[in-house]
């Protein structure tokens, strides 16, 4: 398995509220997007990577995976809220996740928010997540057609995060994951100037995983780059291949 990420600011913000974590060993994914003013955002997204870093070391075991996400994510809610308690410039921040574990051939997610996931597999891209979002429901609903979604004046208002009530309802996520797969990790940063098929047309074709990544980061720059994009990318390798 071989697992490349890349995060970049943009073209438009002054500061990079994204952060992610791609551990190779612990076959741990994690993309969270913050939210709020005076850097509050990063912290959040922040402090949700330190608690995933640290409780999936302290904690797994015989734990069902997705037992496991949930908890994980149900404490980083916890510290979020916490340090915006204690410090009052911080208050009202908050942070989407998207984490994914890979154990044998399986796949497991936790999701909030509108950072996505997908899998491409055999030269066909699916979105595994759902976004929370106001234009999301108003989509699943037929209010609005997808290419009204795309300019929306609500397409960044968010239905549901991390940090925003005592306890946060997780979509989790169990998929098969085969030899030859990629899994895509990533903020809104990049969906929201990047069609799926593009994704998939660029992963696909790509010669190496970090290509595939400076392609997808810098068509996202070249059609405006207005907001933090990070991507993290796997591939799990055929049988017998060095990875």
């Amino acid at each position: 398995m071989e697992i490349q990420a890349r995060t970049e600011i943009g073209l438009v913000r002054e500061q990079n509220e994204d952060s992610f974590l791609a551990c190779s060993h612990r076959q741990l994914l994690v993309v969270a997007d913050g939210m709020g003013g005076h850097q509050a955002g990063e912290i959040a997204s922040q402090l949700t990577v330190q608690v995933f870093n640290r409780c999936i070391r302290k904690i797994e075991g015989e734990i069902n995976p997705l037992n496991l996400l949930d908890a994980v994510v149900q404490e980083a809610n916890r510290e979020i809220l916490r340090y915006a308690s204690r410090y009052s410039g911080y208050q009202g921040m908050g942070t989407t996740l998207t984490a994914a574990l890979i154990r044998r051939n399986y796949l497991y997610l936790a999701h909030v928010g509108d950072s996505r996931a997908y899998l491409i597999r055999s030269g066909m891209i699916r979105r595994l997540t759902v976004d929370h979002s106001v234009v999301e429901e108003l989509l699943r609903k037929g209010v609005i057609s997808e290419e009204e979604a795309v300019h929306h004046p609500y397409r960044n208002v968010l239905t549901r995060a991390l940090g925003t009530e005592p306890e946060v309802k997780v979509d989790l996520i169990k998929e098969i994951f085969q030899p030859g797969d990629y899994l895509l990790l990533c903020t809104d940063g990049l969906t929201n100037l990047v069609l799926d098929l593009e994704i998939c047309d660029l992963i696909s074709r790509a010669g190496t995983l970090k290509d595939a990544l400076d392609q997808l980061v810098n068509l996202a720059l070249l059609r405006g780059g207005h907001d933090n994009i990070t991507v993290v990318l796997v591939e799990l390798a055929y049988r017998g291949e060095v990875s």
